[in-house]
């Protein structure tokens, strides 16, 4: 390449680029297998997982694909006569136990793996680290890591129910939010176990995935409107049921700070399991009703009730959105009780509107919310849908099996709410 440019031809600088780096990580390896090397002396006898002594047996070769590059290093193997199992202690010191990858290889798999598809993520690791890993290792990695990461939170889970966890000591906090929301995502046939889809007479396709958000406010802007804490917002999600999702939010919410906050608001759209779950586990929280959930119920009834006259369309629109705004509950329920209709599933529809606005009337005082300078939507979790779990789940041709996604999951919730370095640097201790 040298020669190439004194004689004044083009320099392919990228070419330069990728050459230099594959001859550093050459060298690397040998720095790595140096490191590697144990003592020419190996203990004649280590301790057993069984309780006994195993005898040192011989050494043996293993290759670990570094970040470097693949080394080869040889380890002293240990076998217990009493259970008969063989082991390197070597490998649980170098945390390679059981794998050939290393714990920074791993690490780059699971992140590549969160954020898009594991062939998508073979070829990042192929670009960026000259890494070559195939697809299924990626996968394997990912949603080990990932259902790591959801066994320590069922324990933290488990610590909460039986009412054993840790008082923090820290400041207060001004405003704490709990979101919650659910969206669905495709999963394989095996685990849909003959549920019922959403239309009448078709078996499902997707799962519920229940995800909650945690954020805090500590200000206003000079308009007086809610400003959210920057990087404030945590999650947590699961395929899971109700009650099983309510211990998952509730555990978030104290880590968060729950006892040690000063107020503390519930927003979410009008599904009864979100409320039942706020009443159960938050009770004395503010509960507020996402005020465009709100709306859009008047714009689709509104839709039903005058489908070719535009006019009455947005004059009644306009009318019922003003009464839900200024937070008179009372009249909405009232002007949508007063409706005649003859058709019977408009009839039956405006009945459920009607119970809606009745069952949410104290949820639904807005002014009064905004008086307060809270905020009343539930943006944060919608955006959370999208960018947690549809993003990296609900991609064109993905189908999950329950446990993959819920790992995927696992470890898309810890990345997101600035936890993995956390969880990385502390998953060789007892959770």
């Amino acid at each position: 390449m040298f020669a190439a440019q004194r004689k004044g031809h083009t320099t392919d600088l990228e070419a330069v680029e990728m050459l230099t780096r594959a001859g550093v990580h050459r060298a690397g390896t040998a720095v790595v297998k140096g490191v590697l090397a144990e003592p020419d002396t190996p203990a004649r006898r280590v301790p057993c997982a069984c309780g006994g002594e195993a005898h040192y047996y011989d050494q043996r070769s293993k290759q670990l694909l570094t970040a470097v590059g693949p080394v080869d290093f040889q380890r002293a193997y240990y076998v217990c006569p009493e259970c008969q199992h063989g082991h390197s202690p070597r490998d649980r010191e170098l945390d390679v136990q059981g794998t050939h990858f290393s714990p920074a290889v791993r690490r780059m798999m699971a992140v590549v793996g969160s954020q898009g598809s594991f062939q998508q993520g073979r070829e990042q690791l192929e670009l960026l680290a000259g890494l070559q890993v195939p697809a299924k290792a990626i996968e394997r990695h990912s949603e080990a890591i990932g259902s790591d990461i959801a066994a320590r939170e069922q324990t933290a889970m488990l610590r909460a129910k039986q009412l054993e966890l840790p008082e923090v000591c820290a400041p207060s906090v001004p405003i704490l939010y709990i979101e919650m929301d659910g969206t669905g995502v495709p999963i394989v046939k095996a685990d849909l176990e003959h549920r019922q889809g959403k239309v009448e007479g078709q078996l499902a396709h997707t799962r519920e995935v229940k995800l909650g958000c945690v954020f805090t406010q500590t200000t206003t802007d000079p308009e007086g409107r809610p400003v959210r804490d920057e990087d404030s917002t945590t999650y947590v999600a699961a395929i899971e049921s109700a009650e099983a999702f309510g211990l998952r939010i509730y555990t978030e919410a104290w880590e968060r700070g729950w006892s040690r906050a000063a107020r503390k608001v519930i927003i979410a759209d009008g599904a009864v399991w979100i409320w039942n779950l706020a009443n159960q586990h938050f009770p004395g929280a503010l509960q507020i009703v996402d005020l465009f959930h709100a709306r859009q119920h008047l714009w689709e009834l509104s839709a039903k009730l005058f489908p070719v006259d535009e006019r009455s369309r947005k004059r009644w629109r306009a009318r019922s959105l003003r009464l839900l705004d200024h937070g008179q509950i009372e009249a909405l329920v009232k002007r949508l009780r007063a409706v005649r209709c003859a058709h019977s599933d408009l009839a039956k529809l405006i009945a459920t509107d009607a119970d809606y606005f009745q069952r949410n009337t104290e949820r639904m005082r807005y002014p009064a919310f905004r008086k307060q300078g809270l905020f009343v939507g539930s943006g944060v979790v919608e955006a959370g849908c999208k960018t947690v779990i549809g993003a990296r789940l609900k991609r064109s041709g993905m189908f999950w099996s329950v446990e993959g996604a819920n790992a995927i999951i696992a470890l898309r919730c810890c990345q997101l709410s600035s936890r993995f370095e956390d969880y990385w640097a502390s998953r060789s201790r007892p959770a």
